[in-house]
């Protein structure tokens, strides 16, 4: 399929999946005019790179998880755990800053309400 039907079945946009490609999350085939061609499997290749993405992981990450998914076991290396593990870290280090932000403006919140008459 190209690039027009794939947009159609995956709901992303042509930009977005020459992104993915560009990141190599996906590399499509070309046909003799060039034009990028699109194998069905890639439907449920783009939406695991759609779930990982809303999960929070870079694509740094993604390109190197999307093998262990599509393998019959789902295993990894230490070392990729720990990126991932790394990654989870500063996950949680950017929602203690926003907890803490939320947390200040909510307080500013109450005390200019208790201010005004």
């Amino acid at each position: 399929m190209r690039i027009g039907e794939m947009t159609a079945c995956t709901g992303v946009t042509a930009r977005l999946l020459r992104y993915y490609e560009e990141q190599e999350l996906i590399t499509p085939g070309r046909d003799r005019n060039g034009y990028r061609v699109y194998c069905p499997e890639g439907v449920r290749l783009i939406g695991q790179i759609r779930g990982l993405l809303a999960a929070g992981l870079p694509t740094r990450l993604i390109r190197d998880a999307l093998p262990l998914l599509a393998g019959p076991q789902l295993t990894a290396d230490a070392a990729f755990v720990a990126r991932l593990r790394r990654e989870a870290g500063a996950m949680q280090e950017r929602i203690d800053d926003l907890a803490a932000r939320r947390r200040a403006i909510l307080e500013f919140a109450e005390v200019i309400s208790s201010t005004t008459p």
